[in-house]
């Protein structure tokens, strides 16, 4: 689209409303999540295992709810109503949570599960339509868009978890809340900015009458509130989600396979090739977002925080990793024109096997500090380290992920593909949640037995570390074959 506002050299006015629009919203979802393992633990007294499951459980159906936010606002709201849903329901979530109990923290967990599905998935949407497809200005503009995701999620983890930790998680929570009405009014008060988008009206489809004179867009408004409660249950009895995600994954990998078949041999070894992908993927982030359980409550009670007299609150150790991508996300971009004019860049296996290597390396840090533990707490080099060998690990896979999807799958099943990429990523932290639990210290008496604790999180994270390392070497001894699969796609 063209904007007579700026320069022609320069980007539209609207790509920096959705900047800061994004920004406050990450600030919000992340600030939430950065203080929900140890809000479990230490509030609602809840054991290490069943707050694992619980924030497995939550942050899957996040992921989840992104897929059908994005086919609603597709067929019947538009982005500009869904994000605005999105938002009034994330805002709304975070203050249920100031309730104080487990059923507010669960309807709270549930309007931000359903609402975040509308703002996430449609937001980047709208930043591609400020462009024309071959405007060349369109790649800067992604990247200027996901620096701000990074700072939103950088300003959560120092800001929101230092003041959770230590004047109390509801003002936490708060501040959290009040990043996503700044969201809300960034977003609402520019929104003449990005008008020049296509895809931001309702549909007509949504005013179309279906019982009487209840339209489609009211059914789904009313819907997304029962969503909530259901939810409440998904997260509550987490152990449907074993069912439902497994049922689903089943489903959407016949699907794509099935439509590669009906396309021809190449579509059918290429769909093989994603659904083998996504199972990697699966395996990176489940280990990855260990950072929000089984490691924050490792740096709660196993970790040397202290700097220069200053204890550093535990959920804040969560900050290395926005502040990394930050520093190494453009050396990286840069890095791989590099490679690509020098005909060395790796092929898309080899940075899955890559990727997942740094991230086993940085799990057998902490076997490799363990040794120097001084009272059962390693310093907190020890996570310094893991962070940064698990974010350039991300650098490797993540960047690639959607982008080969797009390259991979026929046109007329490229939404059922993408979906199923992203279903990778609920499945992923609900299993999460799943690994999470076989970390943790034993409550004897009210008190937590420290050293039992150590030994079994540098036991549980050596022997991810292990298995991480082996999965790498494995997907290596696959590049040509896997390679093959995708032909020429790279």
């Amino acid at each position: 689209m063209t904007d007579s506002t700026v320069a022609k050299k320069g980007h539209p006015n609207g790509l920096y409303i959705l900047f800061f629009s994004e920004m406050w919203e990450r600030f919000c979802y992340y600030g939430m999540r950065v203080l929900l393992t140890l809000y479990l633990v230490k509030s609602l007294l809840k054991g290490d295992a069943e707050a694992s499951l619980i924030y497995g459980a939550y942050t899957g159906l996040v992921y989840a709810a992104a897929v059908m936010g994005g086919r609603l606002a597709d067929r019947y709201l538009g982005y500009r109503l869904a994000i605005m849903l999105g938002a009034v329901l994330m805002a709304i979530g975070e203050f249920m949570i100031l309730g104080g109990s487990e059923n507010w923290l669960f309807l709270g967990m549930g309007a931000i599960i359903v609402g975040n599905g509308y703002f996430k998935a449609n937001i980047s949407t709208i930043v591609g339509k400020l462009y024309e497809e071959n405007d060349p200005r369109r790649d800067s503009g992604f990247t200027i868009f996901y620096i701000g995701i990074n700072i939103g999620s950088l300003l959560a983890t120092t800001a929101v978890a230092y003041i959770g930790e230590t004047y109390g998680f509801k003002y936490g929570f708060a501040l959290a809340g009040f990043g996503m009405l700044a969201a809300l009014l960034i977003f609402y008060f520019g929104r003449h900015r990005y008008a020049a988008a296509h895809g931001l009206d309702i549909r007509p489809e949504a005013r179309k009458k279906v019982f009487g004179s209840i339209n489609m867009l009211q059914i789904i408004i009313v819907g997304s509130l029962l969503t909530i409660p259901a939810c409440y249950l998904l997260i509550w009895q987490n152990q449907i989600m074993d069912f439902l995600l497994l049922g689903i994954f089943i489903a959407v990998a016949y699907s794509l396979i099935n439509a590669g078949v009906k396309e021809g041999p190449v579509h059918r070894d290429r769909m093989i090739a994603l659904v083998i992908f996504i199972l990697i993927n699966i395996i990176f982030w489940a280990c990855f977002e260990q950072a929000g359980t089984s490691l924050t409550l490792f740096a709660d009670r196993n970790v040397d925080r202290e700097i220069l007299g200053w204890i550093m609150p535990a959920s804040m150790t969560q900050f290395f990793n926005p502040a990394f991508i930050i520093i190494f996300g453009s050396i990286f971009s840069v890095m791989w024109i590099k490679l690509s004019k020098m005909g060395r860049n790796p092929s898309i296996p080899m940075k899955f096997s890559y990727g997942i290597l740094q991230l086993g390396l940085g799990f057998l840090i902490t076997l490799l500090f363990s040794q120097s533990a001084v009272d059962y707490k390693v310093p907190l080099l020890t996570l310094v380290l893991l962070y940064l060998l698990h974010t350039t690990g991300e650098l490797f896979l993540s960047p690639i992920g959607l982008s080969m999807v797009t390259k991979l799958a026929p046109k007329n099943i490229s939404g059922t593909a993408m979906g199923g990429w992203f279903l990778s990523f609920a499945i992923a932290n609900f299993v999460a949640g799943k690994i999470a639990t076989l970390t943790g210290a034993e409550n004897v008496g009210g008190e937590i037995d420290i050293a039992a604790g150590f030994d079994k999180y540098i036991g549980v994270f050596s022997n991810i570390g292990f298995v991480l390392v082996g999965i790498a070497i494995l997907i290596a001894l696959f590049n040509k074959p896997l390679n093959k699969l995708m032909h020429g796609v790279r």
